[in-house]
């Protein structure tokens, strides 16, 4: 959202998949207020309904116990079936409705968990399936899909997000709920990664 609304207007989106939390979406909350989006919605699409992650499904267990250089070598617990495909399939009907240009995702191909759509070919396939099945895109004004952070390292994205003056402190990446992160998920071990390879504190709280 930082990067979208130094250009554009921003119609912040947020999807409410099923998640066992609702951490991400209070954070996602504060983050549309902080940037003045012109307007941010929340859809509830319950994707724990198929199951099939344990970010959604209560009968599979979070993974905690990797070390850092074992991320990414394999599909890990906490992919979610689908989740960018629907989240884009959203979000691409909300830019034909008021008339957005473009579609940013802070989706990441390089300190990643191994999700096989956050790879620059799932969203280069998909650009092209937006561009033959949607309205703008047959009339020839295909809504174009922006990754900035997709070939960007960790410690390059938060090094950005300094730049762009982030408050990082309403910012949620942890797998787990509650009020301080479990440090122990991938989605913690790789971003604490990023902060001490720039030399800075993370300022949300932790458990350890």
């Amino acid at each position: 959202m930082a990067i979208a609304s130094q250009d554009y207007e921003v119609h912040a989106l947020t999807i409410d998949y099923g998640s066992k939390h609702s951490r991400e979406l209070e954070s996602a909350s504060k983050l549309a207020e902080h940037f003045k989006a012109a307007s941010h919605r929340t859809i509830k699409i319950d994707l724990g309904i198929i199951g099939g992650s344990s970010l959604t499904d209560e009968k599979i267990i979070l993974d905690t116990g990797k070390k850092l250089e074992e991320i990414g070598k394999e599909i890990p617990s906490s992919y979610v079936p689908a989740r960018n495909m629907t989240f884009l399939s959203l979000a691409m009907g909300l830019v034909e409705v008021v008339g957005a240009e473009k579609i940013f995702i802070g989706a990441n191909a390089v300190d990643y968990s191994g999700y096989p759509d956050c790879r620059p070919e799932f969203f280069e396939a998909f650009q092209k399936t937006a561009e033959l099945g949607t309205k703008a895109g047959v009339e020839g004004k295909p809504v174009i899909i922006e990754s900035p952070l997709l070939r960007l390292t960790k410690a390059q994205i938060i090094s950005k997000g300094m730049e762009l003056k982030v408050p990082y402190e309403l910012t949620w990446t942890c797998y787990s709920g509650g009020d301080k992160a479990c440090g122990k998920c991938e989605a913690c071990l790789l971003r604490l990664e990023g902060f001490r390879e720039v030399g800075i504190n993370d300022p949300i709280r932790y458990k350890d």
